[in-house]
């Protein structure tokens, strides 16, 4: 027979009880505590947001009275106000033209001007330093365009090769928007600017690549596809460690991933860059922004500019057409280092020319996607010898019309074509 447990046993199992209940009841008030703590942090979020929610009530009261007066809109002031609360869903902020005021020191450092307005230098109280462009109200509905494309786009986006939209001001005093600043300044700056300023070959072969990771998002990644139409070195920001970032989606549209094509009203991007489709009344796809890439990337290899007319040897006056010519003549490993580049690089350099020759393809439908560009350049994929991209030039009648086929492909036909351009009726930016 078993002997009855000692007092000894007993009182042992009733200490343990006794520390596992003390246990349950400090980790019981400690996460009291924690609730209540995250509580009152609620309560302040809250009401934080209630307040600037009624403060926006307020501005946009004041709006709905303010915009009808505003001379040069061509703006409803009940779309805009329609399409702002849509965009409030997603990640911009709005701001108020008193705080832009506070973030750059009353607009007292500018960074640059343009067409559409005048850049500014901020920082956030947390002390993020921030570019405010101030929209130039006088161009009427060209900048309302420019302001919904940029929130539109951008502003649903996030990449670590695209810039990064704080968010915005829409005000009867001030239209503007909030990005990040990039200390660098842009690629064209970088490239031309300060030819004596020596630039690691590495750097420019990663800075393409991360330009090429940001388009591909663009077209391949978002639940809509984003056609940008003006991809220059312009337009390729560079912060602090020269990381690129796409940027200046002014002129940028959206699109359902399963369009095949689209049709733009006018011309769109810069000369020099835009692909051929742009400046004719033809169907267009995303893979103008692709010609527009394969110009930028022969500005890299050559640090010059595309066209340069000062040049004595008028065959290298247009930098492609002349790249195509050395590669037809196997000269290319006598161009290269012509263009300053060290025999380590020439192999990525050559890389980066048949990737340019194969993104300015004169049809749309040899041009390659930008994620297989991507692959291109870091040297994932073979690279087969590209057709002559200029031979439509050798021929006087332009015979290049485009039939659209149903997979979104372009076929070349006998009909010949005539792009004539009116200026007046394109949003081009004139390259300086």
């Amino acid at each position: 027979m078993d002997s009855p447990p000692s007092d000894s046993s007993a009182g042992a199992i009733e200490g343990v009880v006794a520390v596992v209940i003390v246990v349950v009841v400090v980790i019981k008030i400690m996460l009291f505590c924690y609730c209540m703590d995250k509580a009152k942090t609620a309560i302040s979020v809250v009401n934080e947001a209630n307040q600037l929610k009624a403060q926006s009530t307020s501005n946009r009261g004041a709006a709905h009275l303010a915009f009808p007066v505003i001379g040069d809109s061509q703006l409803e002031a009940g779309t805009m106000e329609r399409f702002l609360i849509d965009i409030a869903r997603e990640k911009p902020i709005r701001f108020a033209p008193s705080h832009l005021a506070a973030f750059t020191l009353n607009f007292s450092e500018q960074l640059g001007s343009g067409g559409f307005g005048v850049v500014y230098k901020g920082r956030f109280p947390s002390g993020v330093h921030i570019a405010v462009k101030v929209l130039n109200r006088s161009s009427g509905k060209r900048m309302e365009e420019q302001f919904m494309a940029e929130i539109g786009t951008i502003g649903r986006t996030y990449h670590i090769n695209l810039v990064k939209l704080f968010g915005f001001c829409f005000d009867p005093k001030m239209q503007a928007l909030v990005y990040e600043y990039m200390e660098n300044g842009s690629l064209d700056k970088l490239l031309f600017s300060d030819p004596s300023k020596t630039i690691e070959w590495e750097k420019l072969h990663e800075i393409a690549i991360g330009t090429a990771k940001g388009i591909a998002y663009l077209h391949e990644e978002c639940q809509q596809r984003i056609i940008h139409y003006d991809i220059k070195p312009g337009n390729v920001l560079l912060d602090s460690n020269l990381n690129p970032k796409v940027a200046d989606f002014g002129l940028a549209k959206l699109y359902n991933q399963n369009s095949t094509h689209v049709l733009v009203s006018g011309c769109r991007g810069t000369p020099g860059y835009a692909a051929p489709e742009l400046w004719a009344p033809y169907p267009v796809t995303y893979k103008c922004d692709v010609y527009s890439f394969g110009m930028l990337l022969f500005e890299i290899v050559g640090r010059r500019r595309n066209h340069d007319a000062n040049l004595i040897d008028c065959s290298r006056e247009w930098l492609p057409r002349w790249t195509y010519e050395m590669l037809k003549k196997n000269e290319l490993p006598e161009m290269i280092p012509s263009c300053g580049i060290s025999e380590e690089n020439r192999e990525k350099a050559k890389r980066m020319v048949l990737v340019a020759l194969w993104c300015v393809q004169y049809l749309p439908a040899q041009r390659p996607l930008m994620s297989t560009v991507v692959k291109m350049l870091e040297g994932a994929i073979e690279i087969a010898l590209p057709p002559n991209p200029f031979g439509y030039l050798e021929d006087n009648n332009l015979n290049c019309a485009f039939n659209f086929g149903s997979e979104g492909n372009y076929d070349s036909s006998s009909s010949s074509i005539k792009p004539l351009i009116q200026s007046s009726d394109c949003e081009i930016e004139i390259a300086c």
